[in-house]
């Protein structure tokens, strides 16, 4: 929904359950609140935190720089920005996370650019060393990612081939609806074959707003709401993955990933740079090749490490410091009934709505914020149905992290797309939740069982986060 917001409205309205309602200040202070006589417009993802110095405006810019440009082969007269490859997925940060939004999977025809394919082996010799901390046993040839483009004289790993399966439902009312499922095949590898047996997951870009808050979120916060034995008995069984820091060399809780398997938006963004830019850096400063594709170190690099301090930090601020859009119409009463429905379905006990930050004496302007991001940040197993089979760090091949909700219902305006989960199969936000299973399945079930009314308000409500 775009109805405009009415600038400085910071009442806290009660929800019909009685619920606390934050208003349009999703992200606390941070929220570029969109003025009362504009509209959302494509670029509502890519504002600075709003209460920003601007001394520290400046930076974020500069960050937004190295964001948006193409890397490119060493060596380069653009020596900042050179030592692309020599395989990879993508040239910039933007080509992935597009206006700093959703990826989606490619249509018919077109190159897989803002969704990428992870893949690892069932079974790998003993003393994996890092990737034994990892979860995961990459593939002896390609490594954990296919990376489906390289540099001039070298040869890309794979084509990537995409298929939709498809399903066929009901709600409880007789209403049809239909599902759809990705299933992943190679074409032309180039460094041997890629058996059956190779586990596969396909992953869309996610949006960035509002990561840098995520980010503060104290430990204790996030620990608190864990149930890994169920101990309630509320069929909720939420927990950290425990994840390894590369930099303090000691474990740490997952935030960021579709399996929490990132720290920090330090590590997430020099793991981007390393993984799918091939670009090293300070963090992994060694390109993401398995042993087999040694021989492609050959080709001209960099400099050691490809992308100065100086540039991570700068495009890790940006990203730390992205704003979250304010909420749409979040006191319409059509919107209000749907936020009641959405608690009665269970949604909220995963999907959490406030969240306070913690201190983080670096980015002040993060600390202390009370935020509606939707999510616990905990893994959830969300049953066969949404499962790859492919564990990372502590998460199995059935457990996701709660995703955030915040701003979803300006995907469609930002990304020209209504495709969500962790690899783009949902066309619908309906779609999205008659695909929970698992400590889901009963709040799925919920919705499922509303008349068509009712579904209507809680998809509101969702479009108005």
């Amino acid at each position: 929904m775009t109805t405009l917001l009415e600038t400085g409205l910071f009442l806290l309205l009660p929800i019909l359950s009685g619920v606390t309602d934050q208003g349009p200040l999703a992200g606390g202070e941070t929220t570029y609140v969109i003025p009362k006589q504009q509209s959302a417009d494509r670029g509502a993802f890519s504002f600075p935190a709003t209460n920003l110095s601007l001394t520290r405006r400046a930076k974020f810019f500069a960050g937004n720089s190295f964001f948006q440009n193409a890397w490119v082969t060493a060596p380069a007269s653009t020596a900042a920005r050179d030592g692309l490859g020599p395989i990879f997925n993508t040239m910039s940060c933007q080509s992935c996370h597009i206006k700093d939004g959703r990826g989606r999977p490619p249509r018919p025809g077109e190159d897989m650019v803002s969704m990428l394919v992870r893949i690892s082996s069932r079974t790998g010799p003993d003393g994996l060393g890092e990737h034994a901390r990892r979860g995961i046993v990459p593939h002896a040839v390609y490594g954990d990612q296919i990376q489906n483009h390289a540099v001039a004289g070298v040869k890309a790993e794979a084509t990537v081939r995409l298929e939709w399966i498809e399903e066929d439902g009901r709600y409880a009312d007789g209403t049809k609806y239909e599902l759809r499922r990705p299933a992943i095949s190679f074409d032309a590898p180039a460094y041997g074959p890629i058996d059956d047996e190779t586990l596969r997951s396909a992953r869309v870009a996610p949006a960035l707003i509002g990561i840098g808050l995520l980010d503060t979120i104290p430990e204790a916060t996030l620990r608190a709401p864990a149930d890994p034995e169920d101990a309630d008995e509320d069929g909720i069984s939420g927990r950290l993955n425990e994840v390894w820091d590369v930099e303090a060399q000691a474990w740490a809780p997952g935030r960021f990933g579709w399996k929490a398997e990132q720290p920090s938006v330090r590590q997430q963004v020099a793991a981007a740079f390393n993984g799918d830019i091939g670009i090293t850096s300070s963090v992994f400063p060694v390109d993401a090749l398995s042993d087999a594709q040694r021989e492609l170190v050959q080709v001209p690099d960099g400099g050691r490490p490809e992308v100065s301090p100086e540039i991570l930090e700068r495009v890790t601020f940006y990203c730390k410091t992205l704003a979250v859009p304010g909420r749409r119409s979040h006191d319409d009463p059509f919107i209000l009934e749907g936020a009641e429905l959405f608690r009665r379905a269970g949604c909220h006990t995963c999907h959490v709505p406030s969240l306070v930050t913690g201190d983080d004496p670096d980015f002040p302007e993060l600390s202390g914020q009370t935020i509606q991001p939707y999510t616990d940040l905990l893994l959830h197993n969300m049953g066969p149905g949404l499962a790859d089979d492919r564990p990372v760090f502590g998460a199995s091949g059935s457990e996701w992290r709660t995703p955030p909700l915040w701003s979803i219902g300006l995907v469609y305006l930002v990304n020209q797309h209504t495709n969500y989960l962790h690899d783009g199969r949902a066309r619908s936000l309906e779609e999205a939740i008659l695909w929970h299973g698992g400590e889901a399945e009963a709040a799925k079930e919920t919705f499922r069982n509303f008349p068509s009314l009712e579904r209507r308000k809680l998809v509101a409500f969702l479009k108005s986060l």
